[in-house]
């Protein structure tokens, strides 16, 4: 079963991670901080925005993969969006934990609250649900001998 959302959010997380990661390096290298944080707020506040991205996203994706599963949902889904906005919003923290403290603020209240409801909304989920789950649909491959030759 190909989960779209779920491995477009981890693609996604991944790649996120890998460019917070490139930025604390760059501070790292600007103040002659490689070890530690130094004391140096720059380096702590670029090692915090990549702290608080490992400490939340994790809790995410494990969420969206459950909901996905459990419901079947994919293209069309809302949790595309949700998904979509999580990963905005983190990076708007990112570069609020450089001074832009409407991106750092955005981004921990749309975290704190895609967290809240998809927490609530996969609790609720065997409660609310009928018991079914969509089916994925087969896939038809056929075998080398069906294959017209070139």
């Amino acid at each position: 079963m190909i989960l779209p959302v779920t491995l477009t959010a981890v693609g996604l997380a991944a790649l996120i991670n890998i460019w917070i990661g490139v930025r604390v390096g760059q501070v790292r290298t600007r103040e002659k901080v490689m070890t530690g944080d130094g004391g140096n707020e720059a380096v702590i506040a670029r090692m915090r925005a990549h702290a608080n991205f490992v400490e939340y996203t994790p809790f995410v994706l494990a969420l969206i993969a459950a909901i996905e599963l459990a419901t079947g949902a994919g293209t069309g889904s809302w949790l595309w969006w949700v998904m979509l906005v999580y990963m905005g919003a983190r990076v708007a923290h990112v570069f609020g934990m450089d001074g832009f403290m409407k991106g750092r603020m955005a981004g921990i209240i749309i975290t704190m609250l895609t967290l809240a409801g998809l927490g609530i909304y996969a609790i609720a989920l065997p409660y609310i649900s009928d018991g079914t789950v969509t089916e994925p649909t087969p896939v038809e491959m056929g075998t080398a001998e069906e294959v017209p030759a070139e």
